[in-house]
């Protein structure tokens, strides 16, 4: 099993989980799976992007991971999750490892908040019709994404031509070419590929680093997909509780996508647009995109297990109350 890299020091080093377990999908790939926080909390499922790890979400889980069960995975191919064959590549084998890791990492009867970035998103989308998704999710997250025509809608390439555009970067996001070591040629590129202009250098040191350690096949592998994607379709039956998250800046899913997103959307709660953010949201600043899941949480999320257990004796008290009342009443009117 391939080991993550090692991070840059500073807030950024992804914590110890306090379990780890293997997720077995459909077609029989192993997806690295963590658990971040006390058992019986209430969940969180963190889903991450395009050539990056469960490393990206360190900030995130740091805030999270005090007071909720988090889950977070390694898509397949990307950090300690096994590479797929040819044919493994696809929005559905995303769905079936999503639905992998739920099965395998959330209790019976538990339901979560799913919070998915990039790539990580577009697999919620892919994943709308599963009843897994629709019994298990208590809300979701959608940060930093978009469902189809990101080619045309990408503004990595400053091109007048729509057409010229989405060849170029079908071209870019297929190609095998190696990115080589971290160096500062290359923190330049990925600040403005995926960065607001403000990001601070430890955050692009940090990105840079998860980023050139996805393996090329990997990449391109996953390029050609989203070259490709068609979810729109899919967007509609996402009908629990949705956030939308958006950086102002996002060269490479410009707010157009979140804007589209929350209009299609059957129950979106909101809109957030953060200024001056590229796509990189949730490095870029844990803070606002922990605000949003929280907030979820509170408001849709699974109550801990001591409340569920309380809840449930309640219940059963006020049947037994109810039947009780209606066999006096039966008694009296005989």
């Amino acid at each position: 099993m391939r080991r993550a890299p090692s991070p840059p020091p500073g807030p950024y080093v992804p914590p110890v989980p306090e379990r780890e377990l293997t997720a077995v999908s459909a077609d029989g790939s192993r997806i690295h799976t963590e658990l971040h926080g006390p058992e019986g909390a209430p969940a969180v499922l963190l889903a991450h992007g395009w050539v990056c790890s469960t490393a990206f979400w360190a900030p995130v889980v740091r805030a999270l991971s005090a007071d909720h069960r988090v889950i977070l995975y390694d898509q397949r191919g990307h950090g300690r999750s096994p590479a797929p064959g040819p044919g493994g590549y696809g929005t559905e084998a995303l769905a079936d490892d999503l639905v992998a890791v739920l099965e395998a990492a959330l209790p019976s009867g538990r339901r979560a908040v799913l919070a998915g970035h990039s790539m990580g998103a577009m697999t919620l989308m892919a994943a709308a019709d599963r009843p897994v998704l629709r019994e298990r999710a208590a809300a979701a997250v959608l940060c930093s994404t978009g469902a189809a025509r990101l080619m045309e809608r990408s503004r990595v390439v400053p091109l007048r031509s729509p057409r010229a555009r989405a060849r170029v970067h079908r071209l870019l996001l297929g190609s095998r070419a190696p990115l080589g070591p971290v160096t500062p040629l290359s923190k330049r590129l990925v600040r403005y590929v995926t960065m607001g202009p403000g990001a601070d250098p430890a955050t692009v040191e940090v990105a840079a680093r998860i980023l050139h350690a996805c393996p090329r096949v990997v990449r391109a592998g996953w390029g050609r997909v989203l070259a490709a994607l068609e979810l729109d379709a899919r967007v509609g039956r996402l009908t629990m509780p949705t956030a939308v998250i958006a950086g102002t800046a996002d060269r490479l899913t410009p707010t157009e996508h979140a804007h589209a997103l929350a209009a299609a959307l059957p129950h979106c709660t909101g809109l957030t647009e953060l200024p001056g953010l590229g796509h990189m949201t949730p490095l870029e600043d844990p803070e606002a995109v922990t605000g949003v899941i929280r907030g979820l949480v509170e408001e849709y999320g699974t109550p801990r297990e001591a409340d569920l257990t309380t809840s449930t004796e309640a219940g059963h008290t006020a049947a037994a109350a109810a039947v009780a009342a209606e066999a006096d009443a039966k008694e009296q009117t005989a």
